[in-house]
């Protein structure tokens, strides 16, 4: 059997009592490119120039709420039981976007068609941020990412919709995974401005083996 090198992605290099070594935390800046409503009856998002954000989530936007009914995304809890909202934003990159449409074979995948919120540019792999990842825009909001917004069967009906691919809406699913952006809750009121500039503040991260 071949052992991976002592300081590679299966081998993180360790400390004194033999736990993984932290990654320190980052700073970066980036760009709203595009500010997106969900205000409509459907799952699509109108272009606006601004989104006003409380702690509630984006104002007028269908997925505001302090809490949300429980899902097939957390099965641990009883469809329909009142959580947390933790998915009160959808963040998605121009690039990552570009692959998907790639994989699937159309000539593009608009975010408002996935009911993305916010098109973030100059962060590359937005995707993989991880858990905890804090976004601080200009206009004085802050956010602070969930994680993967795992894609589903929705977008990808969306997309067939608008393509005329009819595989892509379970085709989107299996392509998407690890492209499909993030979700995201406010931590700070404020407003979220098309074309203006963002510092993500990545943090510290460290292997948990159990």
């Amino acid at each position: 059997m071949t052992r991976a090198p002592r300081n590679s992605p299966d081998h993180p290099p360790l400390d004194l009592f033999g736990a993984p070594v932290a990654v320190q935390g980052r700073r970066r800046t980036g760009r709203l490119a595009r500010a997106l409503l969900a205000d409509g009856p459907g799952f699509a998002t109108r272009e606006v120039a601004a989104l006003a954000v409380t702690l509630e989530g984006i104002e007028g936007d269908r997925h505001a709420g302090l809490a949300r009914a429980a899902d097939s995304r957390v099965p641990w809890y009883p469809r329909g039981a009142s959580i947390r909202n933790t998915r009160q934003v959808s963040l998605v990159c121009l690039q990552e976007l570009a692959e998907i449409a790639r994989r699937l074979g159309v000539a593009e995948i608009a975010p408002e068609w996935i009911g993305a919120n916010l098109v973030i540019e100059g962060v590359p792999h937005l995707t993989g941020l991880p858990p905890g990842t804090r976004l601080h825009f200009a206009g004085g909001a802050a956010l602070v990412a969930e994680g993967e917004n795992a894609p589903c069967r929705h977008a990808g009906a969306a997309i067939a919709a608008q393509t005329g691919q009819g595989d892509a809406e379970l085709g989107f699913a299996k392509v998407a995974k690890g492209l499909r952006g993030l979700v995201a809750w406010v931590e700070r009121a404020g407003t979220l401005s098309a074309g203006t500039t963002l510092e993500l503040r990545v943090p510290a991260q460290r292997l948990w083996t159990g």
